[in-house]
């Protein structure tokens, strides 16, 4: 089974300069990922206000804000989706969430808030694909590094108890590890890789050789994906288990820039 799989922070579907609604843009350049399954960041449920000025009963002739909450106006007709709702707020909320060409079996959201002013989630889905059951873990960490180690570990302990067995699995989000220290936890204690990681230890192996010779470890190469205009730091990624990394790209440049402050990964993967 082959599967194209997505990670995007949507920035809550408004724009970093000024905050315009980009909602409908949004839709159509995630139809463009191709994607059998889209994991998704800083989703609205709900946003009372950009409602009552870009809502669809006002008309905006240059905006537009969805009756619906964004994730299902995103999937349409043709998805399946879940939504796990992290930060609630007097005006509405957002969160996490899935989208999927699969049946959604089941899903869970497990809340890994750290403190009182930054509300996290992991929103665990199963899909029922034709081959096997796949389980899928959308992700978005916190901005302190405390609070990530100890997000990770409720992480690795969610995993360890929903797919304890080698199931296949797909973690994907917006990591916010720009100093990436979290990778080698998962990969010992999830047997998980990191796509672009994966993808270079392949196509190196003179280089893999140098280093053992000189007993050098490789670096992890997780991809640049902020700012999205010219993306510098690595905060998003996608690990998976059970499945082989046939290709991995990051979209980037002015177009994505007027989308969302994070740029988008795409990956080819095949069930292993």
């Amino acid at each position: 089974m082959k599967i194209r799989v997505a990670t995007y922070n949507i920035h809550k579907g408004v724009s970093s300069f000024r905050s315009t609604p980009r909602v409908l843009a949004l839709k159509k350049a995630i139809g463009t990922f191709g994607a059998d399954v889209v994991f998704l960041q800083e989703v609205q449920g709900r946003h009372d206000r950009y409602q009552a000025r870009y809502g669809e009963k006002v008309r905006s002739p240059h905006h537009h804000w969805p009756d619906t909450a964004q994730h299902e106006f995103f999937a349409g007709e043709s998805l399946h989706a879940a939504y796990g709702m992290n930060a609630v707020y007097d005006h509405g909320h957002h969160g996490n969430a899935l989208l999927s060409c699969f049946p959604i079996a089941n899903q869970h959201n497990h809340d890994v808030s750290d403190h009182a002013y930054e509300q996290r989630g992991i929103l665990h889905c199963v899909l029922d694909t034709p081959d096997c059951k796949v389980h899928c873990y959308v992700v978005h960490l916190g901005l302190f590094e405390g609070s990530r180690r100890r997000q990770t570990d409720a992480l690795i302990n969610a995993i360890n108890e929903s797919a304890p067995n080698g199931e296949p699995v797909i973690i994907a989000g917006d990591f916010n590890d720009w100093r990436n220290t979290l990778s080698d936890c998962l990969r010992m204690k999830l047997g998980v890789v990191e796509v672009f990681d994966e993808l270079e230890r392949r196509s190196s192996r003179i280089g893999e050789l140098v280093r053992k010779v000189r007993d050098r470890e490789r670096s992890l190469v997780p991809a640049r994906t902020f700012p999205a205009a010219l993306p510098w730091f690595r905060l998003d990624r996608i690990y998976v288990r059970g499945f082989k990394v046939e290709q991995a790209e990051v979209l980037h440049g002015p177009q994505w820039a007027r989308l969302s402050d994070h740029a988008p990964i795409v990956a080819n993967l095949s069930l292993a």
